[in-house]
């Protein structure tokens, strides 16, 4: 990948730019060394100091700081000057040719850059663009929800959990829904807290309160805890020692944020940030087919689909895409796939050809099964 490309460049730079660094201190060291000798010479002998300055040049001689230096600092200019091109040629900064002239919803846009900047707490920055694109009715809601989740968060940073029980508890049963233990998870950070306290007693008292309704499904994770119990005053020092780590905070917060996302029909990660890396893998090779496409003569606006595949991460592949084994062509709204009877699936151009339109039928090309095409049903991943 192209990106990867200008990393590599990139690092080339910095080591290089690291060496140099390295020999600039190195030959700095050995001037300081000289003239510190020179200086205590001075001081403590009644030698002539012109022959002490007159050694000490010799030394500078020897030394020849800026013979040792020109050879890291010409690699370095070297890297330097490859790598802005390296930057242009993969960085180009004329994207109009890579999209088409296309309408969207500019109210659905506006309320994902807002709330992309609620997601990361910046209420103000939010606000403000809100204000500007007209759309402060429609994101009061949103702002007020996010805000809850931000000041949440916020609280657990500073080891607080009390909105976020509060929060878990209300959500209980929507929570199960979706199969989360984030409940479980919580006190469980609550009970190490407690018993960090040296408070026993109290630490006993949280947990038949609390993890009761949990006993039938986690109790090898509750054993666990009750163990903890024996080394209330050296749990640093002891096999439950894990349970201190801030890592089980951090996973904590982190599925509060799926599971308040979740609830809100928001997804977990933000979709302008997702968009936008997406768009960061996607667009050098589409920049590269268009400058093809403009060289050639072609336009490229009415096809609906490229011919040639953008390669993206799994990540950013949140959809099935089936490729017709018979065609080799990509399944569309218009072509979509089709499960046949044999349970095989052909995209639906593919069944009306070798069908006649569905005037007969015709043999599966993996099994000897005979096809009925109007018994064909669609699939939607």
């Amino acid at each position: 990948m192209e990106l990867n490309n200008l990393k590599d460049a990139f690092d080339r730079v910095a080591k290089k730019q690291k060496l140099s660094c390295s020999k600039v201190q190195e030959v700095m060291d050995q001037i300081v060394q000289e003239i510190e000798k020179a200086i205590e010479m001075v001081q403590s002998t009644t030698l002539d100091h012109k022959s002490i300055l007159a050694e000490l040049k010799k030394k500078l001689h020897e030394i020849a700081p800026l013979a040792q230096l020109e050879g890291t600092q010409k690699e370095l200019n070297i890297a330097l000057s490859k790598y802005p091109k390296a930057l242009e040629k993969t960085l180009n900064p004329d994207i109009s040719k890579a999209y088409r002239n296309i309408e969207f919803d500019s109210h659905t846009v506006n309320q994902i850059i807002a709330s992309h900047f609620y997601r990361q707490g910046m209420f103000d920055v939010g606000d403000c663009f809100i204000t500007e694109a007209g759309e402060a009715e429609a994101a009061a809601a949103m702002r007020s929800l996010f805000q809850e989740m931000y000041q949440i968060l916020e609280a657990m940073k500073s080891r607080n959990l009390e909105s976020a029980l509060k929060w878990a508890a209300a959500n209980s049963d929507k929570l199960k829904e979706n199969g989360s233990d984030l409940l479980l998870g919580l006190h469980q950070l609550q009970f190490v807290k407690i018993l960090q306290k040296g408070s026993r007693e109290e630490a006993l008292k949280y947990a038949r309160t609390n993890f009761v309704p949990f006993a039938g499904n986690h109790m090898a994770e509750i054993q666990k805890l009750m163990g903890c119990l024996l080394y209330s005053d050296r749990l640093s020092e002891s096999p439950y020692a894990h349970l201190l780590s801030p890592t089980n905070w951090d996973i904590v917060a982190e599925e509060l944020t799926r599971q308040f996302c979740n609830l809100l029909g928001q997804s977990y990660q933000s979709p302008l940030s997702v968009t936008i890396a997406a768009g960061v893998q996607g667009l050098p090779p589409l920049l590269k087919f268009m400058t093809v496409m403009a060289g050639k003569k072609q336009e490229w606006q009415s096809m609906k689909q490229l011919p040639v595949p953008v390669e993206l991460d799994k990540e950013f592949q949140f959809h099935s895409i089936f490729v017709c084994p018979v065609s080799k062509e990509q399944s569309t709204e218009d072509n979509p796939p089709m499960l046949m009877s044999c349970g095989h699936v052909l995209c639906k151009q593919s069944i009306n050809k070798m069908s006649k339109n569905g005037s007969k039928t015709f043999k599966c090309p993996y099994c000897p099964s005979d096809v009925d095409a109007p018994r064909c049903r669609q699939l939607n991943f």
